[in-house]
């Protein structure tokens, strides 16, 4: 700062005769901190959807215009050089010369000067494949076959466009029908029907291989989940996410048993062993001495696999296992030691919105702060004290998040130890609303969730990614009435799944499609796409 010239800081001028050395560092001070507090308010807007301060620019009317002589050169390109060329990785299809009528003579050709306009052709290409048909010397008669790629009555580029119409546009059957009529396209609805649905099962495949390969590389994974409906019941669509891909499964229950079976595909087994006695005893609700015994004797007997649903069951009932509660403990137990068994989720936390699904001890689960914050958001005041008092804590908060995400980025073991006293401090403070102070005292019951990120930085604070992933899912279903059997339940989980995570991996789905259905194969299978993506980060 300038000691010469008086200074204004918040709408307040300090002459130059007033200003000393610990003047100028408590304005330095001052400055900071409004720096801060802007930056932290554009952040809690952003954060909200809400738009952040315009950036004002001050006015250059009274400014002193500068000499022509001494103008600061533009920055950019130089004068002469030459334009990005827009379309210089375009695949040019098609060159038309475009001669000069009326030259004069002995006008001779000097260069050329390329015009690229882009264009799209959609129109009906019918294509009759003449079999030859033989008379063999027997007397029998032979005819040529289909090429390879030929399967039905529609070739590959209509079914992609079809798949792509209906699972990457939302586009209804009835208009995907009426739009290829347009076109000059002989087809039924109960043909598209069949095209959406059948034939699909590379893709099915394809699809079921994403989370399997993304527990081989991945450090973290966040899920949500959603209403659904299907078979004209209520159903709930889960999905399991990261940067790199995106799995999606509609099932009829959203239950913490649910969601175990999902985490242990492609495996189907229910193992018994140390890992799901521990679960079991966990868990705060009650079960029998006797059951206890019986459970404790069946891990002293060895690892017990249970290979399929129905096999389960039988080895419910030969346990005594009799009441939902109990059935329910019981099956979670198994379910953890399924992934117990098969090492998987060893060290990947779960990110989630705190759903009591998503909350499985005995692995690693993160909070998202956003959700947390809401619950003082939502609080109703009842006088202005009661509401400067959720202001004050909710500014504590997003200040302390910011420090969260300070530490994301430069970890260090004395930032840690500050983070988890200052934790503490917030949301054990007492602040004479009731309400408030409740919910401060449950946010402080899930510390551990909130702070993992103080030992694993690479995890996000919150849970965004997931459930912008759904919401894309939520968009299909306001256009779509549900599903109506379990082919289209299942076409439906692989197409989003396969579009989002091309998306992630920066895949055409266009392409993707196409190559699947020609079965050229020149685009890699996801999963291995997903492995050099987790290798190049």
């Amino acid at each position: 700062m300038d000691g010469t010239k008086p200074i204004k800081v918040g709408g307040i001028e300090v002459p130059a005769e007033e200003r000393t050395p610990l003047v100028d560092r408590l304005l330095r001070v001052i400055e900071e901190q409004q720096a801060e507090i802007r930056a932290l308010r554009d952040e809690i807007n952003r954060l909200k959807g809400l738009p952040s301060r315009p950036t004002i620019r001050p006015s250059t009317l009274n400014a002193p215009h500068p000499d022509p002589k001494h103008k600061k050169k533009r920055r950019g390109k130089r004068p002469g050089s030459a334009k990005r060329q827009k379309t210089g990785e375009l695949i040019i299809h098609e060159t038309v010369p475009v001669p000069l009528e009326g030259l004069p003579e002995g006008t001779r050709q000097n260069g050329y000067e390329d015009f690229v306009i882009q264009d799209l052709k959609l129109e009906a290409h019918n294509v009759c494949y003449r079999r030859l048909r033989y008379l063999l010397p027997d007397g029998n008669s032979r005819t040529a076959p289909l090429p390879a790629h030929v399967r039905g009555h529609f070739g590959a580029d209509l079914r992609s466009y079809v798949l792509y119409q209906h699972h990457q546009n939302g586009v209804t059957q009835p208009l995907i029908r009426e739009e290829l009529l347009d076109l000059g396209i002989d087809i039924s609805t109960g043909q598209i029907d069949r095209l959406l649905t059948e034939g699909h099962e590379a893709f099915h495949e394809e699809k079921d291989a994403l989370l399997p390969a993304a527990r081989e590389v991945s450090n973290y994974f966040q899920t949500d989940d959603t209403g659904a409906r299907h078979l004209g019941k209520n159903a709930y669509t889960t999905v399991i996410t990261n940067p790199l891909f995106a799995s999606f499964t509609t099932t009829a229950s959203k239950s913490r048993v649910n969601f175990l079976k999902l985490l242990r595909a492609p495996h189907e087994e229910y193992v018994w062993n140390e890992d799901a006695l521990s679960y079991a005893k966990s868990q705060p609700q009650e079960l029998s001495l006797e059951l206890r015994a019986r459970l404790a004797c069946a891990v002293r007997e060895g690892t017990r696999i249970i290979s399929s649903e129905k096999a389960w069951e039988r080895q419910l009932v030969a346990w005594k296992v009799r009441g939902d509660e109990a059935r329910r403990i019981i099956t979670e137990a198994a379910l953890f030691g399924t992934l117990m068994h098969y090492e998987m989720y060893v060290g990947q936390p779960l990110v989630s919105d705190d759903a009591g699904q998503f909350k499985i001890s005995g692995l690693m689960h993160a909070l998202c702060w956003l959700h947390a914050e809401r619950s003082i958001r939502k609080l109703v005041p009842l006088s202005p004290r009661e509401g400067k008092a959720i202001d004050d804590v909710r500014d504590a908060v997003w200040k302390y998040y910011q420090r969260l995400r300070a530490y994301r980025q430069t970890p260090t073991a004395r930032r840690k130890a500050a983070l988890e006293r200052d934790f503490d401090r917030l949301f054990r403070r007492r602040t004479g609303f009731r309400d408030l102070n409740e919910a401060l005292r449950r946010i402080h019951q899930k510390r551990d969730d909130l702070l993992l990120v103080l030992v694993r930085p690479e995890i996000p604070l919150h849970n965004n990614l997931s459930e912008s992933d759904i919401r894309e899912w939520a968009k299909k279903r306001k256009i779509s009435a549900g599903t109506r059997s379990e082919l289209g339940r299942r076409c439906r989980d692989t197409f989003i799944s396969l579009k989002k995570t091309c998306r992630k991996l920066g895949v055409s789905f266009w392409r993707y499609l196409q190559d699947r259905i020609r079965g050229s194969h020149e685009i890699l299978a996801l999963p291995e796409l997903m492995r050099q993506a987790a290798q190049d980060t």
